[in-house]
């Protein structure tokens, strides 16, 4: 397994660094930065600060997606379903997590409330064309390929 060094810096002093839940997890948790709280009404977004800024290598996208657990038991996903963080952005990364519920949720202070993933990837040079090559699929979509 390949690692790379990212430099991240703290907003603020509480801020808690991303970690990984074991040896081979490829999301590393990010934490809620809050003094309270943060409420999330059925069927609404909030957006939850990490208090955490990143330099992601070039070549390197930061891609956010669910905690599993956090998404099943309480039902927050991010609300863009994944976040991505291209590597010249230099902000605080947030996550706006959506309640997917019928009923209120809480993220507490410290809470882990989403995974950072890093992906390498490349950048395509776009070209107009008239014709595009054929293949055996065509334009068949949104199921076209069957149910199972």
């Amino acid at each position: 397994m390949q690692r790379i060094k990212m430099r991240v810096k703290k907003l603020l002093p509480n801020a808690k660094l991303p970690t990984y839940g074991s040896e081979f997890s490829a999301g590393a948790d990010l934490y809620a930065l809050s003094d309270h709280s943060v409420r999330i009404g059925p069927d609404e977004t909030a957006v939850v600060h990490t208090g955490l800024a990143a330099e992601i290598p070039d070549g390197y996208v930061g891609l956010i997606f669910a905690r599993s657990g956090l998404a099943t038991k309480k039902g927050l996903a991010p609300a863009n379903k994944v976040g991505v963080i291209d590597s010249d952005y230099r902000g605080e990364i947030r996550v706006a997590l959506h309640n997917h519920t019928k009923y209120e949720q809480s993220i507490e202070p410290f809470e882990r409330i989403a995974q950072l993933v890093l992906v390498p990837y490349v950048c395509a040079e776009f070209e107009e064309a008239e014709e595009l090559s054929e293949t055996v699929r065509g334009e068949g979509g949104f199921g076209s390929t069957g149910a199972k």
